[in-house]
């Protein structure tokens, strides 16, 4: 059966913006995840790993530097289709603190894998 999976609110912070001085300082971001999950049965190891795929959102997000959140949400949409079950992932990255200056609550770029 597939199903989908939704991880709401994975938190992180990651030296990343494309500004002078935005990767100076960490700064927060805020992970959303639609994954599409090919299910083997009522047990545990039939689905995707929750705590790995948070693990390695976190990861992505602390080790590596982007200059686009398009990007970052690609790359995290890219290291959730190597867990097995999962199908297709579409990845909303917010970035809560960037767009303060302009009186909006933040900004987010959403990327689906496959396409």
């Amino acid at each position: 059966m597939r199903a989908r999976l939704f991880l709401s609110g994975i938190r992180a912070e990651g030296h990343h913006g494309a500004r002078a001085g935005e990767k100076d300082e960490a700064q927060p971001f805020v992970i959303d995840l639609d994954l599409e999950v090919e299910v083997a049965g009522d047990q545990i190891d039939g689905t995707a790993d929750y705590r790995g795929i948070t693990e390695r959102v976190r990861a992505v997000i602390e080790d590596g530097s982007f200059d686009l959140i398009e990007a970052m949400a690609a790359a995290i949409a890219d290291a959730c289709l190597t867990f097995g079950p999962i199908a297709r992932a579409t990845v909303v990255v917010h970035k809560p603190n960037a767009a303060t200056r302009l009186g909006i609550d933040g900004v987010a770029a959403a990327v689906t894998r496959p396409e």
